[in-house]
């Protein structure tokens, strides 16, 4: 199934996106997220997906969440609702956000392009809700804005639950409708996709640094977004080019950074090469099964939050020893056409709650 970017016409209002969501919220119910992996791979030139692994199953989105913030950004750039420089107040409940974060204190303000960056490289969970509360007056008023888009965007698989990704039981994705937003994010807003491929800036004397390692040892990714919770897992939207060929991938549930970039680079690999990706290399990477870690202290829980910022591998290896021994299993997912591609028994998807202490990256 092909997947193509939908551009929801100039003169759609507030009041219809609106009339969408509760026609959808009325007759539809969303899947279970699970903890599982799940990857696509889509051809920016005709929307041809080249690789899809479980791409319609239910997972939690993390700070992939905040692509969709973004998008309502700069859909009011665009319109002029916001201005780049625009300051906005950064209320107490923005200031409260969990990290990662950009340590705004309530009573400040801080810049509208200050808080994209922040959202694109620190994940700055305060500065999503930053925006939230100035578009939306509410977070909560935001969110339905964000799934009014959603449903728009044809992303029928999702609901948000905040701006930020935070961790929510109720918050839901899939690979395929990722992949559907970061494209609808390049074809509508060109003018600041550019945004996507910043690695770090300085925010009021000090250098904010991304999470994006792999953006450091792929050549032509410039794009898009990390994100992490304890239910989630690792999760990657990226986008990169090739002789002129733009790819759209995602990868969500991975167990680690490591192996979820690993995993990225793979995939875009084998799509410039028009190759599919064996389903089996997708799920080896998923998450292990939150009945098989056991208990953790704090201090091991806080450094698995963390990790989404620590560098993984130093170099981009094509096709390593690792990548081809993994190859080398039956399982496989038809080109074209999703296939639902079980993962072995390490990595079998189960049910997750929403982990309250679970920060997002």
């Amino acid at each position: 199934m092909a997947i193509k970017s939908v551009t929801p016409a100039r003169g759609v209002t507030w009041r219809g996106g609106l009339i969408a969501l509760l026609v959808y919220v009325a007759g539809s119910a969303m899947g279970t997220a699970h903890a599982g992996s799940s990857a696509i791979v889509v051809d920016d030139t005709d929307g041809q997906v080249i690789t899809a692994v479980n791409p319609d199953e239910a997972a939690h989105p993390a700070s992939l969440t905040k692509m969709m913030t973004l998008y309502l950004t700069f859909q009011a750039l665009r319109s002029g609702t916001l201005q780049v420089d625009q300051e906005l107040p950064v209320s107490s409940w923005a200031a409260s956000k969990a990290p990662t974060k950009l340590d705004l204190r309530s009573g400040q303000t801080i810049t509208v392009e200050d808080c994209v960056l922040g959202m694109i490289t620190k994940s700055a969970n305060d500065a999503a809700t930053v925006v939230a509360e100035g578009l939306g007056g509410t977070e909560s008023h935001f969110v339905d804005m964000m799934n009014a888009q959603a449903q728009l965007l044809g992303m029928s698989n999702t609901r948000f639950a905040n701006a930020s990704g935070l961790p929510d039981p109720d918050d839901t994705t899939s690979a395929r409708d990722m992949a559907k937003l970061a494209m609808a994010l390049y074809h509508e807003f060109p003018q600041y996709s550019h945004y996507f491929a910043t690695k770090e800036f300085m925010f009021r004397g000090r250098l904010v640094r991304g999470h994006n390692n792999l953006m450091d040892k792929y050549p032509g990714m410039d794009g898009l977004k990390t994100g992490y919770t304890n239910a989630a897992g690792f999760n990657l939207a990226s986008t990169a080019t090739k002789d002129g060929r733009r790819l759209f991938s995602v990868v969500l549930g991975g167990r680690s950074a490591a192996t979820r970039d690993r995993l990225m680079a793979r995939l875009l690999d084998d799509g410039f090469d028009d190759h599919e990706t064996p389903a089996e290399l997708v799920a080896q990477v998923g998450m292990v099964p939150a009945a098989a870690k056991g208990s953790r202290s704090k201090s091991s829980a806080k450094a698995t939050a963390l990790a989404d910022a620590t560098p993984s591998s130093r170099r981009h290896h094509r096709r390593g020893k690792a990548d081809a021994v993994a190859a080398r299993g039956s399982a496989s997912c038809s080109k074209k056409k999703a296939v639902t591609c079980p993962a072995p028994k390490a990595a079998t998807a189960q049910k997750v709650a929403s982990v309250g202490s679970s920060p997002d990256k």
